[in-house]
């Protein structure tokens, strides 16, 4: 079955989404990459394949929903570029105010499917917001993010995160570059971009804010490197990852790092990507994001 006849018979098939159904997606697509054994379990909850086929759709982020800023908006200009990685040629999708500047700059940091249109859609978001944005691939060294996200995903593995980290610092190297840049580079990320947002900060003293999206926390060791302000958001019901906001909320405490950190109750994981519908939650999302571009403003400015 397809994408799309999914979405035809979702309506008439898909149960109810439930918070076990949403931990099993979550499990999937973070730890087993099983997609068999996800699928069987599934089914089992919803009581049928077919059902499963329903619920994975609704809970899966879809690459052909429309982005909130047209690729052409005439207040943008956008490109996809190269520029110097550690391991080789990044490749990356930069987008600027068209009148204006200088600005600050913005690295937009993708989730564990790649550099995806949702992500590029995000990245004009925040371009819109006075910054130029970069969106890395961080999948270049590896042939670049493919079409298929369970090929993407896999792909995550492979990478080893000091290089990770590497490529980021050499993204702040490429934006502080820029003709229409004001030197000041901030950092936001999502899921496994929010993992990797905490480790830039780690990584380079040049980074000046850092956001963080329900991303993974760095070893407590690490964190008196940190010099950038952060702000974190949280999923009230991601347990997975908010197992270690307490560690990390003390490590930071101890090294006297400027951060907020907020968590969103009642939503799940992945509550800003709006391509997914049964995760998506549109009042914590526009609250994030508000105090998201307000950190960012005052910080870059």
């Amino acid at each position: 079955m397809t994408d799309k006849q999914a979405r035809e018979t979702g309506s008439a098939q898909a149960p109810a989404i439930t918070q076990e159904m949403i931990a099993l997606y979550d499990d999937y697509t973070h730890l087993s990459l099983d997609r068999r054994k996800f699928m069987d379990h599934l089914a089992k909850l919803a009581g049928s394949m077919s059902a499963a086929t329903a619920a994975a759709t609704l809970m899966a982020a879809n690459a052909h929903a429309q982005g909130l800023v047209a690729e052409d908006d005439e207040r943008l200009t956008a490109e996809d570029v190269t520029y110097p990685g550690v391991g080789g040629e990044m490749r990356g999708y930069l987008v600027t105010p068209s009148e204006g500047g200088p600005f600050g700059a913005v690295i937009v940091v993708h989730e564990n499917r790649g550099l995806n249109a949702h992500i590029r859609d995000v990245t004009r978001r925040m371009a819109l917001e006075g910054f130029i944005a970069l969106a890395p691939d961080f999948l270049s060294r590896l042939g670049g993010t493919p079409e298929d996200e369970d090929a993407a995903r896999a792909l995550f593995g492979d990478l080893d995160p000091a290089g990770v980290a590497a490529d980021g610092v050499a993204a702040i190297d490429y934006l502080q570059g820029l003709d229409n840049a004001n030197g000041k580079v901030g950092a936001i990320g999502f899921c496994w971009g929010g993992g990797t947002v905490n480790s830039l900060a780690i990584a380079s003293p040049e980074l000046a804010a850092g956001v963080a999206y329900y991303g993974s926390q760095p070893a407590a060791e690490d964190v008196p490197k940190i010099e950038a302000r952060l702000m974190l958001h949280y999923a009230g019901l991601d347990d997975r990852i908010n197992a270690g906001i307490a560690a990390y909320e003390d490590a930071l405490k101890a090294a006297d790092v400027d951060y907020q950190l907020f968590i969103y109750e009642g939503v799940n994981h992945a509550f800003n990507n709006d391509t997914s519908a049964a995760r998506y939650d549109a009042e914590a999302a526009e609250l994030a994001w508000q105090r998201t571009v307000d950190f960012l403003r005052e910080t870059l400015a």
